[in-house]
C-alpha cells in the first residue's frame, strides 16, 4: 500500500484514481499522520462471491438438524 500527502493526492487526484482502479489502495497523510484510504469498490462479482461463501457457511451450520427443528427456528424469529 502507497502513501501520498494530502497536498499531493489533491493535485494528482485523477491519477490515483485510475491506480486505485487497478486495485492499488492508498493512504493519504496530514503531516505524515494516515488520514484516510482509496480503495476499489467492491465488484459485484466480489460481492456475488462472499454471499455464496455465506450460503454455503450456513447451510453447513444448518446440515443434520431435523427439518422440523428448523421450520421451529425460523417461526421464532418472526415472534415479536
Amino acid at each position: 500500500m502507497d502513501s501520498i500527502g494530502s497536498f499531493e493526492a489533491k493535485t494528482h487526484l485523477a491519477e490515483l484514481l485510475d491506480r486505485v482502479e487497478s486495485g492499488e489502495k492508498i493512504t493519504i497523510t496530514r503531516r505524515g499522520k494516515p488520514v484516510a484510504q482509496l480503495v476499489p469498490v467492491p465488484s459485484q462479482v466480489d460481492e456475488a462471491k462472499q454471499a455464496v461463501t455465506r450460503l454455503r457457511d450456513r447451510r453447513k451450520q444448518i446440515q443434520g438438524i431435523p427439518l422440523n427443528e428448523l421450520l421451529d427456528m425460523a417461526h421464532e424469529e418472526h415472534r415479536f
